[in-house]
């Protein structure tokens, strides 16, 4: 590799972080994929799930079969065709809670799931509960302490997509509710 494109590349990764780096995350997240801020979202993920959750038995979705996605949770997200990789029966959590890595509180983060909450109770929490997560989707979120803002009992899948504003192959997204999907 030349001098100059060794010097392109660098100038092109270090655009790209100084972007990410100056995004709004105090904007609360909704529908509309432009007022989010996931620049720090884990977006390819190992796959690994927490040891307690459970397959769903017979999901709207199986794992294999495809489906398009109908909710913006990032961009690149809305209309991509997802892969079915996994599918859960659960509780899932949207969230609000300021990240231990300092920096704006995020609000109504969509979705972590009962699975990845610290010591919760058996039953579904209610919105306004209080507790600690373990889960790592976003940096700061892992031992943070969330806000329930509103529980959803639901078969949650793990997908893969392509992005379809980055051209991205994103594999074992986690997590995109059975509302959230419609058949192909």
């Amino acid at each position: 590799m030349t001098f100059k494109t060794k010097w392109t590349i660098g100038i092109a990764i270090v655009t790209l972080a100084l972007s990410a780096c100056t995004a709004d995350s105090s904007k609360p997240e909704s529908n509309d994929a432009e007022q989010m801020d996931h620049s720090t979202m884990n977006h390819s993920n190992s796959g690994e799930l927490p040891a307690t959750l459970k397959n769903a038995e017979h999901p709207k979705f199986p794992i294999g079969s495809t489906a398009i996605i109908t909710d913006g949770h990032m961009d690149g997200m809305k209309g991509a065709e997802a892969t079915i990789v996994g599918a859960y029966n659960t509780t899932a959590y949207s969230i609000s809670y300021t990240p231990t890595t300092g920096g704006a509180p995020v609000k109504n983060h969509k979705w972590v799931i009962h699975e990845e909450l610290i010591n919760p109770d058996n039953t579904p929490l209610a919105p306004g509960t209080k507790i600690k997560t373990s889960a790592s989707h976003i940096a700061g979120m892992e031992d943070a302490t969330v806000v329930i803002d509103t529980a959803v009992e639901t078969t949650v899948y793990m997908v893969d997509y392509t992005d379809t504003a980055t051209g991205e192959n994103v594999k074992n997204h986690q997590w995109v509710t059975e509302e959230e999907l419609t058949a192909k």
